[in-house]
Order: C-alpha cells, then structure tokens, then sequence
C-alpha cells in the first residue's frame, strides 16, 4: 500500500495510442540506454525517438540495435542502423549515444502485425532530415561536425520535450 494524495479530476485521463501510419517521419533521439538482452548473452542499445513536424508531433517510437550478440548477423545489422544512424545526424564517431540526441533526422516507418494481432510500429530507416524543398539536408562542413553536438546545449531551440 502507499498513500498517493492524488485527484483524478485535476488530470487528463491518458489514452492508448495507436501505431502511427508508416511513412517518413523528422524526428530526434531523445534517449538511449544499453541494456541487457532477455537471455542474457548481449546488450542492445535502445533509441527512444521523437517525431518533431506534422500530425504526429510529440509521438515516441523506439528502436533496438544489438550491438552486442552472439549472433554475428544481428551485431552486423544493428551496427549498419547504427551507422545509418550516424551519418544521417552527422555525427561520425560518436563516444557516447548521447551525442547522438537532438539531431533531426527522417525515419521511414513500417506497420506490422503481431501475433496477437496488434498493429505496431518498426524503424526501418534513417536518413539526414528532409529540407522544405524535400531534399536530404547538406552534412554540416567538416569544420562544423565535430563541434555538434557540443553546440547542442547553447542551441536556440529547445529539445522537443521542452517546447510549448
């Protein structure tokens, strides 16, 4: 038991959300963690991305990269994503996933079915951020890139969740 103190009244009540329609989303990392697998013989490093334009803005979708397996194929795939990852947000050696938060970037998006028949979403691309013409966004000169992601802080936008 634990006493709350809590009004239901004072707060909106949340709802579900449904999968989003696939398609191709801008969007920002917002957080990363390494964790353990669920049979304990790897790490995977998991993505929590945020989509920052459009009727979606606002929705969270995660991705999962085994960056540690003893699966050679899986460690090969998610350092591909990974890879994909990196040069879409122009940050080409990062030291720490966090490096990586903040960026625009576009996702592709895919609908799936699961088992039980819930309709669920799956990152299945990344590339740098659409510019308005709807071309991909030049990488930043060479001079820039290493800078990035120090500049992130003094940056005059907010991160997405500190936006009204």
């Amino acid at each position: 038991m634990a006493t709350i103190n809590f009004n239901a009244n004072e707060v909106e009540p949340s709802v579900g959300f449904e999968a989003i329609p696939a398609g191709k989303y801008q969007a920002v990392i917002v957080d990363s963690d390494m964790k353990p697998n669920k049979a304990g013989t790897g790490e995977y490093l998991q993505l929590e991305f945020e989509v920052i334009e459009g009727e979606f803005k606002g929705r969270k979708l995660w991705t999962r990269l085994n960056l540690h397996n003893p699966n050679p194929d899986a460690v090969r795939m998610a350092q591909a994503d990974l890879s994909a990852i990196c040069h879409a947000v122009n940050v080409i050696q990062p030291g720490d996933s966090v490096e990586l938060h903040n960026l625009p970037l576009t996702i592709t998006v895919k609908c799936r079915k699961t088992p039980d028949g819930e309709i669920v979403n799956d990152i299945k691309g990344y590339a740098a951020k659409a510019s308005a013409a709807g071309a991909a966004a030049a990488p930043a000169t060479s001079a820039a890139a290493p800078q990035q992601p120090s500049q992130q802080g003094t940056a005059p936008s907010a991160p997405p969740w500190a936006r009204q």
